[in-house]
């Protein structure tokens, strides 16, 4: 079966939305930097550094919580279950890991980029979990040979396809759910952790939901649970055949939400964040280099690409950026600032080219172009003819360029110039970094808060939006 089957879509169909939920987030992270990690217990704390015993469990891997690690635990409390492996030799035995906001944030940025090339419309609830409406990208239409077991909707490919992209470019597993609304879709993607699939049919939610404990029901933590069982209330099907009065009466308007999320009714529409801080893209090499050329190539490549997705948004920018990550895993950014906003490619080349040469000598994994400080459909009121001077790494006022008007039809081709200038094994991804606001943190379920929109059922503490 060929992609294009996956990309059918039914006018009158239900919504298909997608929720995608990165397991043990922090926990994958590190093992993307450390591959010796994988299946071994991880645990990433808050306030932690490394060989003390202070702070708080962020994250455990699915192999520490075996052993009673959880989240908000105190990490003292953590090492009494799981000794540090880097102090006995006896097993069980953790690998213990400070947060490090800027790698997550760095493998997040690649995670995103794929979210929003498989959706027309993408809510990027935290830097780990994102709601994707897919309706027109894909049919609940059914599919198969017609043997017993081989039929399954087009909808399953195409989240298939989300999650072998997430694998398969960054490195780090995600379970998502596939269902006609938001609220099942995030149940859904619980379901069968950790790198699950879950596909809830329209006709199907009811009959999925009412088994489950009511606390698999978005918005119900450890506090609603016991009072829900006080009310004799025990399943997501005791909650929908609940009277919603008494619902009403015991939790206020969020009894009726958590009735209606039950019975598997729920009108919200996704929503996009709002319209992005900063446009980017990155490249990784399939191996460190220290070759000038190939470095200078694959910036002028990316530098074309972000100018052509700006302009493809109608946005200008005031600011250019680069990114360097040097081995094992250094990120190192550098950055200009203009006087105003532009839209100039050759602008975005040269100056990025120019913070580049601070690493002529350095070895390079990746490398990243990004334009920040945008402005949206500004272009009319606002060219380049104001700049004048050369650019420089200080954000100098640059040269008389050719205008846009000057330009013609090879504009057009630049992206596709672009992506044919970077190799076919360097995969293309955005590069996101936190342009002044501040990281939300969720409450999760597992740290005695009942949390509605910020609910974490991997009891993780969330680094903030993905933009």
């Amino acid at each position: 079966m060929t992609f294009d089957a996956f990309t059918e879509s039914d006018d009158d169909a239900a919504r298909i939305i997608l929720h995608v939920d990165m397991d043990c987030f922090y926990a994958s992270c590190e093992r993307l930097r450390e591959p010796a990690l994988h299946g071994e217990p991880v645990v990433v704390g808050m306030g932690y550094e490394g060989g003390d015993s202070h702070g708080a469990v962020a994250t455990a891997s699915y192999e520490a919580r075996e052993h009673g690690i959880e989240s908000a635990q105190a990490i003292s409390q953590a090492l009494d279950r799981l000794p540090r492996a880097a102090e006995t030799d006896t097993e069980p035995a953790g690998h213990y890991r400070p947060v490090d906001l800027d790698f997550y944030e760095e493998v997040a940025s690649d995670v995103k980029e794929i979210l929003q090339e498989c959706a027309d419309v993408v809510r990027e609830v935290s830097i780990d979990e994102a709601y994707l409406d897919v309706t027109e990208r894909t049919s609940w239409a059914v599919v198969g040979d017609g043997q017993a077991g081989s039929e399954r909707t087009i909808a399953e490919g195409y989240a298939r396809h989300v999650k072998q992209r997430i694998s398969r470019e960054v490195g780090v597993p995600a379970s998502v759910g596939v269902a006609p609304n938001m609220a099942t879709a995030k149940v859904a993607s619980d379901f069968d952790k950790p790198d699950g699939l879950t596909v809830v049919r329209p006709d199907d939610v009811t009959e999925f939901l009412a088994p489950l404990p009511v606390a698999a029901i978005h918005g119900v933590g450890p506090v609603t649970e016991r009072e829900l069982a006080d009310m004799g209330i025990e399943t997501a099907g005791d909650l929908a055949a609940a009277d919603p009065a008494a619902l009403v009466d015991r939790f206020g308007e969020r009894g009726r939400d958590l009735y209606d999320r039950a019975r598997g009714d729920d009108d919200r529409e996704v929503t996009p964040t709002g319209r992005p801080k900063s446009l980017s893209r990155e490249s990784a090499f399939t191996e460190a280099t220290e070759d000038t050329e190939a470095k200078r190539e694959r910036v002028s490549a990316l530098a074309a690409d972000v100018a052509a997705r700006a302009r493809s948004r109608d946005a200008m920018y005031q600011t250019v950026g680069i990114k360097v990550v040097t081995p094992p895993f250094e990120v190192n950014t550098r950055a200009s600032s203009l006087s105003g906003p532009v839209d100039d490619p050759d602008l975005v080349e040269s100056i990025a080219l120019d913070l580049l040469g601070e690493f002529d000598d350095d070895p390079v994994r990746k490398l990243g172009v990004r334009v920040s400080k945008l402005s949206f459909g500004a272009q009319d009121q606002a060219r380049l003819d104001g700049f004048e001077g050369e650019p420089t790494a200080e954000g100098k006022p640059a040269t008389d360029g050719e205008s846009d008007a000057d330009q013609g039809d090879d504009w057009a081709s630049t992206a596709d110039i672009a992506r044919t200038a970077v190799d076919d094994d360097a995969r293309l991804t955005d590069w996101v970094g936190n342009d002044g606001g501040d990281l939300a943190v969720d409450e999760g379920d597992d740290d005695g808060h009942d949390s509605d929109d910020n609910h974490d059922p991997e009891g993780q503490s969330s680094l903030g939006a993905f933009d």
